[in-house]
């Protein structure tokens, strides 16, 4: 007998040593076997900036699950692991940490500064490790990666000089999102808007020639310092007359031009507009159009410069903008103030809010790197999205593409590979130029140009030669949230297409946010944020990678529930105990007995109906969990193991399986113990790829199994066990019991209180030989089982598939109730009847639904119109008493 398992489930017992045993097995690397099929997943690499989150830990969890199955169903799997240098966001906690100390980076200098960042970085990479190693992921440490790693930066470099020579990589002045607090430009997608409330301030500006004024309305009056005109409508009659004259700014008394442009809207506000080329993007293209001058007002902290005055230089913008106002006020130019609700544009990393403003970067040109990343989804190399409509997402955000802004104005990422002259001249190559005064460029580029290089990058990329590369790439499947389709996934795609001729995976599993119980989204200001690795503590990782994987459906957010922690841990703690018990009567077998004995089963020379029904019913759930598995429903093969574990295997067979074990007949129990530990391990590996812990402290007890969990075969359907016959029959065993017991509840009769019990059915010969087991778990003083039976007496009764139950209760019925109670249930029946002869006269679900679809619910009719009809006489029986 195999060493027993404790009295109850103890994670942390599990978990002790588990993970690190398996490193030291080297079960996580790829399979020796070259013949196998390659399965290759990169993860997603987290920000070196602080711990992992809820968010981590499910993306995570989703693709454990999918890279353990693939591995037991024989794949060569690789699940590449690293992490992210995560530029500004590193580099802003970095410098909070050093401004505790009265330190800034400019202290320091670059060398010295970012030797604190390297510093930060292995400090929480540790961190992420021991997360990882908590959670179970099974990824290949041997092949980590980092997005500033030597390797990667050659291959930045390279895409960044391969797209200079080819013109889509620019240098140019337009109208960026700035970051005044980490003081570097951002994309569109690092923008967070959020609605705030501000206003719309009416002021006027006076014409030059004395002959009235003009009224403006904008929402930041702060920025007039760098007005050069004010636009009209060419078509505006109210207006154009006064086109080529002049308008005075007051507070600084400058003249600027009134012009004719479209971009004033006759429709809208006073039909008046200034124009601030440096500080709005629309303001930019009407200088552009009329070669205004673009004078920059601000500095880029977000603080005022010397174009605005002695008053105002080196005020924050905000400061400025109540001076500014108090100061048209003072003046008789404020006409009013009108409140208003708007979306501005926030920093992603640091919140504040970003100002539009013109400056020199680093720009991609996208047009035709997101032409072939659209027309690739409508070839066979297309990357197949689940749930599919965020191809559409994808698509469209694709469609409507602006040219990328790549540089930071940080120090911690990778420096762009630019060289300058005082003369002017620009060299962008892999290496620094030769010769004496070239000056390298001092930004970085955007953390998602690195990330974006990822999936062939990691695999040795440019080196198109090296095995990981030839092998492993196209990646298979990459799992991740919807929040990031823009910011990452996209770049990934176009970016592989162009480098590499192929899309970088085949599939994009899309999950959603983990939210609150009440579907909040966490944050630290709501203050609802969870600690993925305190729920570990409280409950085991299986249980929370459990809950994580049957929390949603693909694309769907989840809601985080500590009741619902409580009824994963309940599950695991279920089949502990199922699993106990299995172990503690297995006896003396050994694995070769079990192999011998299921081959009796299979040969169908042993093997009760019990026995045969629940290897049938394996059969059934293994199919059916592939399949969803296959299409990463996880959370719909988890109910259907949960079903199967719960209900059919500890519920119900485990019952039955009593009636051998407690009898004397040991050829048959030693056929059930190989059923039972059987069935036992194919649920152990169904369950594995999502709960890795406890499956493998229970597998490495089984007398029956050997190495480890991890590398054991996925349970595959064995045609040889198959019996639809007994299956039925048990189910049919099943519904009755079920139907004893419930009659039984309804009048409250005890199940130790033996009634006689009569069944009416054409099936006696199978009813009478599982009459133990109707005597075990149903308790009559009498059993009766035939195909006529005429009873007299007042009985409660129920229809089952294929059977009448008759059981006299004098004096604990009374009778206009029992017609009341088939009253309800002839008219379920009907209910039931009526949804089934709609559907079959639906000539659009009969001739495309599948033929199985079809004839299922052929049968449905069929089984409906006996109950109701046996429900309807036996109601006629009462009534005629």
């Amino acid at each position: 007998m195999t060493e027993e398992l404790s009295t109850k489930f103890d994670p942390k017992e599990v978990e002790q040593g588990r993970y690190e045993k398996w490193l030291e097995q080297g079960v996580f690397k790829p399979s020796a076997d070259k013949a196998a099929h390659p399965y290759s997943v990169v993860i997603p690499p987290p920000n070196v900036t602080g711990k992992l989150h809820l968010g981590h830990a499910w993306d995570t969890t989703l693709q454990d699950i999918i890279i353990r199955q693939k591995r037991m169903q024989g794949f060569d799997t690789l699940w590449l692991p690293g992490m992210d240098h995560a530029g500004i966001a590193t580099q802003a906690k970095v410098e909070a940490r050093l401004a505790e100390d009265n330190i800034s980076r400019h202290d320091l200098g670059r060398e010295k500064f970012l030797e604190k960042v390297w510093e930060w970085k292995d400090e929480y990479a540790e961190t992420i490790h021991q997360q990882w190693a908590k959670m179970g992921i099974s990824v290949d440490y041997g092949r980590e990666r980092f997005t500033l790693d030597e390797g990667l930066n050659v291959a930045v470099r390279k895409v960044f000089v391969e797209l200079y020579k080819k013109g889509w990589i620019y240098q140019g002045e337009k109208i960026i999102n700035w970051d005044p607090k980490a003081m570097t430009a951002l994309s569109d997608i690092e923008v967070i808007h959020k609605d705030v409330e501000g206003a719309f301030y009416h002021i006027t500006y006076s014409l030059a020639d004395g002959a009235g004024q003009l009224e403006v309305a904008t929402t930041r009056p702060e920025t007039f310092f760098g007005d050069v005109a004010v636009a009209v409508n060419p078509q505006d009659e109210r207006y154009n007359k006064l086109i080529g004259k002049k308008v005075i700014l007051p507070i600084i008394n400058k003249e600027i031009p009134i012009i004719g442009d479209e971009h004033a809207d006759m429709e809208k506000g006073t039909g008046v507009v200034k124009i601030t080329p440096a500080h709005d993007p629309n303001d930019f293209l009407v200088g552009q159009r009329h070669d205004l001058p673009m004078p920059n007002v601000m500095n880029p902290d977000g603080t005022m410069n010397e174009l605005c005055g002695e008053n105002f230089n080196g005020l924050d913008r905000f400061e400025a903008r109540k001076k500014v106002v108090a100061e048209f006020e003072k003046l008789g130019h404020l006409v009013k103030i009108e409140p208003i609700h708007h979306e501005v544009g926030h920093s992603e990393r640091t919140g504040v809010i970003v100002e539009p403003r013109l400056s020199k970067q680093w720009f991609v040109k996208m047009d035709k790197l997101a032409k072939r990343a659209i027309d690739n989804q409508s070839t066979e190399d297309a990357v197949r999205f689940f749930p599919p409509r965020f191809n559409d997402t994808f698509l469209q955000w694709m469609g409507n593409v602006h040219d990328w802004v790549i540089s930071r104005q940080l120090w911690w990422g990778h420096q762009i590979p630019a060289w300058y002259k005082e003369s002017g001249e620009v060299y962008v190559g892999m290496e620094a130029p030769d010769g004496q005064g070239w000056t390298q460029e001092e930004d970085v580029l955007d953390t998602w140009f690195s990330s974006a290089l990822w999936p062939f990058s990691t695999m040795g990329w440019p080196d198109t030669e090296s095995a990981d590369f030839q092998r492993y790439f196209p990646t298979s499947t990459l799992v991740t949230g919807y929040d990031i389709i823009f910011f990452w996934v996209s770049r990934m795609i176009f970016q592989s297409l162009e480098f590499t001729d192929k899309s970088p995976f085949k599939n994009v599993l899309i999950h959603g946010l983990i939210r609150d119980e009440q579907g909040r989204k966490m944050s630290k200001s709501l203050g609802n944020g969870i600690d993925p690795m305190d729920v570990i503590d409280k409950y085991g990782a299986d249980a929370l990678r459990w809950f994580l994987s049957n929390g949603s459906a693909p694309g769907q957010d989840v809601r985080f529930s500590y009741d619902r922690m409580d009824a994963a841990w309940n599950f695991i703690n279920k089949i502990w105990n199922v699993s106990r018990y299995i172990l503690m009567n297995a006896g003396e077998i050994s694995a070769n007995q079990v192999s011998t004995n299921l081959a009796k089963v299979a040969n169908k020379s042993a093997g009760n109906v019990t026995d045969l029904w629940i290897l049938t019913r394996l059969n059934d759930t293994i199919s059916r969990v592939t399949e969803q598995m296959d299409k990463f429903e996880f959370g719909v093969a988890g109910h259907i193991l949960y079903n199967f574990i719960w209900d059919e295997f500890a519920n119900w067979y485990l019952e039955l399986t009593k009636e051998v074990m407690f009898g004397e007949n040991e050829a048959e129990k030693n056929i059930t113990r190989s059923v039972l530990l059987h069935v036992l391990d194919q649920i152990l590996r169904l369950l594995h790829p999502i709960m890795p812990f406890f499956t493998e402290a229970i597998f490495e007890k089984m007398p029956n199994t050997t190495g480890s969990i991890v590398t054991a075969k996925y349970p595959e359907v064995d045609l040889d066990f198959e019996n639809q016959a007994a299956s039925n029959g048990v189910a049919m065993l099943i519904e009755l019991i079920t139907s004893v017991r419930n009659i039984r509840a309804e009048v409250n009769t005890p199940l130790s209180k033996q009634v006689p019990i009569y069944i009416k059915s054409d099936s006696t010969t199978f009813l009478k030989s599982v009459a133990p087991y109707i005597k075990r778990f149903a308790n009559p003083s009498e059993l009766v089982i035939d195909k006529d039976i005429v009873l007299d007496e007042q009985v409660m009764s129920a229809i089952i598939s294929g059977a009448e139950i008759l059981m006299p209760l004098k004096k604990l019925i009374n009778i206009e109730e029992e017609i009341l109670r088939l009253e309800k249930e002839r008219e379920k029946w009907e209910k039931e009847l009526d949804i089934v002869n709609k559907k079959l006269g639906n000539e659009r679900f009969v001739t495309n639904a599948k033929v199985e679809v079809v004839n299922k619910e052929k049968d449905k009719l069929v089984d409906y119109q006996e109950k109701y009809d046996s429900t309807q006489n036996r109601i006629n029986e009462l009534k005629n008493t």
